[in-house]
Parts: structure tokens; C-alpha cells; sequence
């Protein structure tokens, strides 16, 4: 029990920044995807095209890769970026490309007949997609956004790979220097903890929008 306590504030450091890290990926990959989504059916085919291609290959690459891209490929061509920043821009451009196809097939799914009947009240196509379409596909996509969030935990601990000192970084450097697997049960505890809430958030949200209970 000594030994534990003697772990947690670094533990708890750690935990910090991979909450962090978490929380900032969802503010802007949630409302980029819902944008790239859209994009993705547009009309103006250019823009279709270039966001079929990201989406093809942010999907089709590691993100792990694509994280030592932002940190240690950039220097090859003399930019040079901070951990933080590199973190950030691998895995807000991962999430929103798995995000856009999701909003991107929620919006297909809505029945046609429904934009015709926005057309025949006369309503704009933005009025179309903000006030009828969308909460529709929001309530739609929660099953997939959810799964994705929960493997958004999971990803934190890439970040590792460049150094940056969250949490299954901080069980590392523990278990090695002390030659125990205690630290990395710690860890595992505040993953799992971090995937109950999830979970449960998005078990109450889908009661919520669930418009037949």
C-alpha cells in the first residue's frame, strides 16, 4: 500500500495529461467531422474528391505513424514542431477523418423524402441540414462516436512514442525502474475507469434523444 501511494502523484500527473489530451481531440474533432461529413457528399465535386482522399488516407494509415510524421518527418524537410502541438494535429486530422465517415453515412441514411418535404416548405438547404437532418444523424451516429471515443482512451497512450509523460508513460517508467507490473495495473484501473464514464455518457444520451421510451 506504501509503495502505491508513492506512485500516485506521478500516476495522477500523467492521468492529467492524457485527460487533457482527450478532451482536446473531442472539441475539435467532433465538430471537424460533422464539417468533413458534410463536405464529403458535396456537390461541388473538387471538394468531394480532396475529402474522399484525406478520409481514405488518414484511415488507411497507422495513427502511430502518422503521429512520428508531425513530430519527426517534419524535421527532414527543416519544420520543426512542439510534442504537444504534433500530438494534437495527428489526432485531431485521425479522429475527424473516422468521424466524417460516420457523420457521412448518418446523413445518407435519412430518407430522401424528407429533403423533399423540407423543399416543399420552402426551407433552405442550411435550414434542411441544421434543423432536420442533422439532429437526426446525431442521434443516429451515437452508437459508432461512442465506439470511437472509447478507443480516443485507449490511443492516448501512443504519446508515448515522443516522450510526452502521460499515463501509460508514467506506469512505464515505474515498472521499470522498480521491476514491478503494480504501476501498470494502476494504469489499467484509470483506463477502464476513464472507459466506464464513457460508456455510461453515452448510454444516458442515447435515453435521452430515444424518442419511443
Amino acid at each position: 500500500m506504501e509503495y502505491i501511494i508513492t506512485l500516485m502523484p506521478s500516476m495522477l500527473k500523467g492521468w492529467t495529461v492524457t485527460l487533457q489530451l482527450f478532451f482536446i481531440v473531442l472539441i475539435f474533432a467532433l465538430p471537424l467531422g460533422v464539417v468533413m461529413g458534410i463536405a464529403r457528399l458535396s456537390h461541388f465535386k473538387p471538394l468531394a474528391w480532396f475529402m474522399e482522399l484525406y478520409v481514405w488516407l488518414f484511415r488507411g494509415t497507422p495513427l502511430l505513424l502518422q503521429l512520428l510524421f508531425w513530430y519527426f518527418g517534419l524535421m527532414v524537410i527543416g519544420l520543426r514542431v512542439e510534442r504537444e502541438t504534433a500530438v494534437y494535429l495527428a489526432f485531431v486530422l485521425n479522429y475527424a477523418a473516422y468521424l466524417a465517415e460516420i457523420f457521412r453515412s448518418g446523413i445518407q441514411s435519412i430518407e430522401k423524402g424528407q429533403y423533399e418535404a423540407a423543399d416543399v416548405l420552402g426551407l433552405s438547404q442550411r435550414q434542411t441540414m441544421t434543423k432536420i437532418i442533422l439532429p437526426q444523424v446525431f442521434k443516429r451516429v451515437i452508437p459508432p462516436v461512442g465506439n470511437e471515443v472509447i478507443n480516443l482512451v485507449k490511443d492516448t497512450a501512443l504519446v508515448y512514442v515522443i516522450a510526452i509523460s502521460e499515463l501509460s508513460r508514467a506506469a512505464r517508467i515505474h515498472a521499470v525502474r522498480d521491476d514491478t507490473l503494480i504501476p501498470f495495473a494502476i494504469a489499467a484501473l484509470f483506463y477502464l475507469l476513464m472507459t466506464a464514464v464513457v460508456q455510461q455518457f453515452f448510454k444516458w444520451l442515447e435515453s435521452r434523444l430515444d424518442y419511443y421510451r
